[in-house]
């Protein structure tokens, strides 16, 4: 069965959601009653460890037909050979160096969810819980009765063409391009195609989910603003029909059988949920007489790592913008980063790199690989007129992370890698000449 448009949502980054399907569903002043209205069964869903910080703390109580354990029977494992998780160095790729891809062309054969993630680079360790890492997905088939669901970690969805229904255990969330959704560990969920065939691109955060960035100078306002993020409403299926459960476990994927609908929750409260967010809703900051700030001015969500200060992900947008600033040098600037950086093209015309980095494609400048504006940039920036300027038509984004990403066999080997890349900065010659 498919479900109604989901045109209502909750409102709310972090927030404890409560929300009901059936009215009295769900039981009040308690989390675990005796006996739940409509003979339904209380379980949580712990997102963190019991004893987290209770700014950290990540768990929802869900009031269900029947408990998971009656769904989730024997697993089994099965292959999919194009999903990889870190560890995944590969003999023979390098991943030292610039690299950049063309869009990943949509196959003709049917590819859902699962099998049509291509892995384009892995970073840290999913077995310790740290790092990422970074897909493709090419959907043109819905899931019916076959479901996800993933311990390993959270999925930030970017959509980059046609749109998605993600239909979980606490409702259903429709993404399109210039949307985002993050999906939590451990929840159920299948995947429909609204408009397709749908390309777009993924960050699997193994480490501390996703939160807003400290503000810290610039105040309450601007950036992303809580208000913006969307949970869903309580929606459930009550469905006997044969269906498999496949599960993304420490790398691995394993799949049981069940004889119905898994997505029988009926009504939840808590903050491990799944969201959305429009990115057109962001407002960036940046400086408005000289000088260019680091480009972590521009981050949406970022999920901590054990040092203050250093993400073991960043997620940075860069989209629609006035440059305003007088004696300085507008497009990105040359530099090295102790930080990975994995570029994605949703749409429109990248400042910095206005040639080969075309929507859908993809760039990767590892730790301490240098890297800029290509040669014609450079020049159109420094011979400009230093006038007020309106970037139209461009978003662009970045999942940036502390450790280093290796590219897997299939980025190196399959995906439209651009062999001339590193071309792009021939055209920079020298010009000094010693005076003033």
């Amino acid at each position: 069965m498919t479900p109604p448009a989901a045109d209502r949502y909750q409102s709310g980054f972090g927030n404890h959601f409560e929300t009901e399907a059936l009215p009295g569903a769900l039981p009040l002043g308690r989390n675990s009653p005796q006996k739940v209205a409509y003979g339904l069964f209380g379980e949580q869903l712990s997102g963190t460890a019991f004893t987290a910080p209770n700014q950290q703390n990540q768990r929802t109580w869900c009031y269900r037909i029947l408990p998971s354990v009656k769904h989730a029977g024997r697993f089994a494992p099965i292959e999919v050979p194009r999903w990889r998780s870190a560890p995944n160095v590969v003999p023979d790729v390098a991943s030292l160096g610039q690299y950049r891809w063309n869009p990943i062309p949509h196959p003709d054969e049917p590819v859902d969810w699962i099998t049509g993630m291509r892995t384009m680079t892995t970073a840290g360790d999913v077995n310790t819980q740290t790092g990422m890492a970074s897909h493709v997905y090419l959907v043109n088939t819905s899931m019916t009765d076959d479901y996800f669901s993933s311990a390993d970690g959270e999925l930030l969805v970017v959509p980059q063409e046609g749109s998605l229904r993600f239909v979980t255990e606490l409702g259903v969330l429709e993404v399109e391009p210039a949307e985002i959704a993050i999906i939590p560990r451990g929840l159920v969920y299948r995947v429909e195609v609204v408009d397709g065939p749908a390309r777009g691109f993924v960050c699997e955060n193994y480490g501390q989910s996703f939160e807003l960035p400290e503000r810290g100078p610039i105040g309450a306002n601007c950036l992303a603003n809580p208000r913006d993020f969307l949970a869903p409403v309580a929606w459930f299926e009550d469905r006997d029909a044969p269906s498999t459960i496949t599960m993304k476990w420490c790398g691995r994927f394993h799949r049981c059988e069940t004889d119905r609908s898994p997505l029988d929750v009926v009504a939840w409260h808590g903050n491990h949920t799944p969201i959305k967010y429009d990115l057109r809703a962001y407002c960036p900051v940046g400086s408005i007489l000289f000088d260019h700030p680091d480009p972590s001015i521009f981050t949406v969500l970022t999920a901590p790592s054990g040092v203050p200060g250093t993400a073991n992900i960043d997620f940075v947008l860069f989209r629609e913008r006035w440059l305003v600033a007088e004696d300085t040098f507008r497009p990105p600037w040359f530099h090295k980063n102790v930080m990975s950086e994995l570029m994605g093209n949703i749409y429109g015309e990248y400042d910095a790199k206005p040639n080969g980095f075309a929507p859908g494609g993809l760039s990767l400048h590892n730790m301490m690989l240098p890297h800029g504006p290509d040669g014609d940039a450079f020049d159109a920036a420094s011979n400009a007129t230093l006038e007020p300027k309106k970037l139209d038509d461009t978003m662009s984004f970045m999942f940036e992370t502390r450790f280093p990403q290796h590219l897997t066999e299939f980025a190196a080997t399959e995906a439209p890698l651009q062999d001339d890349y590193v071309d792009c900065w021939e055209g920079i010659t020298k010009t000094f000449d010693g005076q003033r």
